[in-house]
C-alpha cells in the first residue's frame, strides 16, 4: 500500500485561560469532544489516539500520557504520546498523520493538552534542570534570557530596534479580539510593548505570550473515509520535522536553520517551490514578538532580514498580501505549550474552510502553513495544508 492522503475533518479547542478550573483530563475530554462533535462522529469511529503535551513538569504529572489517555478518548484504543516541547502541537498531527498515511489506521483523534497553572513551582523552573549540567547549568538559565540573547543577536546581525518588533504583539494581540478562545487579546500600541518592563534586555514583557491552560484537537481520516465525513475536507500535504544542536554556543542565534530543514521537507512533500508565492496565510510560532519575524525567514516566507520590512509594511495583516497569525498566535490567544501548536493547525484548517468567522482573511486561501518550535531551542516541526 502506498502513503495514503490524509485530511483533517474536525477540530475543537477549549478557551485559553490562566488557572483553570477544569483537570488537564477535563481539558483533554472537552477539546476532544468538540472535534468529535464538530464532524459528528463518536469515539467507536476513531482507530486511534495521538496526544501531545510539553515534558511532564509543565501538567506537574508523572507520566502524563498515561494519565490523559481516557479524557482524550483513547480507553482501549491504540494510543501512543508525543512531545518536542514547544514543536509539539505541530509534531503531533504529524504523528497522527504516519499512522493514517501509513494505512494503519484509518482515523485518528490528535489530542493536545496543557495545564501549566497547577505546576508549582513555575513549569519555567524545569529548565534549570534540563540543560548542560557543566557548561550551562551553572549559568541558571531561564527561558527569558536565552530567547534575549537569541533576540539580541537579531537585533544586531540586522540592525534592528524594539521599535522594530514590537508591531508583532500589536498585530496579534489586536488579532486575537476576535478569536473566542483568546486570553489576552487586547488593543495595544508599540508605545505600550516599548514601556512594559523589561524582563531581561531586550525582551519587554509585552513582548512574551502568557502561561496558558487549554486543549486542542483534531480529526484526521484517511482520503476515503474524510470524504464520506465532509465535503470540506482540509489535507495535510506536507510535513517536516527537524532537530539542531540543544547548545547554544555552536549555531548562530540569528537564524533558525532547524526550521529551514523542516520547512524543506514539507514544502518537498507538499510539491511548494516558492513559498513565499504558494503559501496563501501561515501560523508560525510566536511565543515571542521577534520568534514571528524569526520564523517566516526560516519558513522562506521571505529572505533573511526581511521580515521586518514585511511587518512594517502591512503585508502580514489580515487584510494583507501574507497574513501571518490571523489567529492572534500565542501572543493574544495564549500558550498553553503543547495545544499552542496544535490551535495553529486549527486556525489554517478552519481559514481554509472559510470558516474562520471574524478572523477570515480576504479572498481564498487555498494553502496555508503552520509551525512550531520548541524543546531546548533546537526543534522546528512544520505542517503544510490545503483545502
Amino acid at each position: 500500500m502506498g502513503m495514503r492522503r490524509v485530511a483533517i475533518v474536525g477540530a475543537g479547542m477549549t478557551k485559553f485561560v490562566r488557572r483553570a478550573l477544569e483537570t488537564p483530563k477535563e481539558l483533554a475530554y472537552e477539546a476532544s469532544k468538540m472535534a468529535l462533535d464538530s464532524c459528528e462522529l463518536s469515539l467507536k469511529d476513531i482507530d486511534s489516539v495521538s496526544i501531545g503535551t510539553a515534558p511532564d513538569a509543565f501538567d506537574g504529572v508523572h507520566m502524563n500520557g498515561e494519565f490523559l489517555h481516557d479524557g482524550s478518548g483513547a480507553y482501549r484504543k491504540p494510543v501512543m504520546r508525543n512531545y518536542v516541547g514547544g514543536g509539539t502541537g505541530v509534531f503531533a498531527p504529524i504523528h497522527g498523520w504516519f499512522h493514517v498515511a501509513s494505512g494503519m489506521f484509518d482515523t485518528c483523534l490528535v489530542v493536545a493538552e496543557e495545564k501549566m497553572s497547577s505546576c508549582y513551582p513555575h513549569p519555567a523552573g524545569a529548565f534549570l534542570t534540563i540543560f548542560d549540567h557543566t557548561t550551562e547549568q551553572p549559568l541558571y538559565p531561564t527561558l527569558i534570557w536565552i530567547f534575549a540573547m537569541e533576540m539580541h543577536r537579531y537585533m544586531h546581525t540586522y540592525g534592528l530596534t524594539n521599535k522594530d518588533i514590537a508591531p508583532v504583539a500589536v498585530k496579534n494581540k489586536k488579532n486575537a479580539l476576535d478569536h473566542p478562545a483568546a486570553q489576552i487579546a487586547e488593543e495595544i500600541t508599540v508605545e505600550d510593548v516599548l514601556n512594559s518592563e523589561v524582563l531581561a534586555h531586550p525582551v519587554h514583557r509585552l513582548d512574551i505570550s502568557p502561561t496558558s491552560d487549554g486543549a486542542v484537537a483534531v480529526v484526521l481520516a484517511a482520503e476515503h473515509v474524510a470524504r464520506r465525513i465532509t465535503d470540506k475536507p482540509v489535507w495535510i500535504d506536507g510535513v517536516g520535522y527537524a532537530l539542531d544542536t540543544a547548545y547554544w554556543c555552536t549555531r548562530d542565534l540569528c537564524y533558525p536553520e532547524y526550521l529551514e530543514v523542516a520547512a524543506r521537507q514539507a514544502y518537498k512533500m507538499a510539491g511548494i517551490r516558492e513559498p513565499h508565492k504558494e503559501i496563501h496565510i501561515a501560523e508560525p510560532y510566536d511565543p515571542f514578538t521577534y520568534k514571528e519575524l524569526h520564523h517566516m525567514e526560516g519558513l522562506m516566507l521571505c529572505g533573511k532580514g526581511e521580515a521586518p520590512k514585511l511587518l512594517a509594511d502591512g503585508v502580514t495583516q489580515r487584510d494583507g498580501n501574507l497574513p501571518v497569525c490571523p489567529s492572534g498566535g500565542l501572543l493574544g490567544v495564549g500558550n498553553p505549550i503543547a495545544a499552542a501548536g496544535l490551535m495553529k493547525v486549527v486556525e489554517i484548517f478552519l481559514q481554509l474552510r472559510g470558516e474562520a468567522g471574524n478572523r477570515q482573511v480576504p479572498g481564498r486561501p487555498t494553502t496555508g502553513v503552520a509551525q512550531a518550535w520548541g524543546d531546548l531551542m533546537q526543534v522546528g516541526t512544520v505542517v503544510v495544508m490545503r483545502s
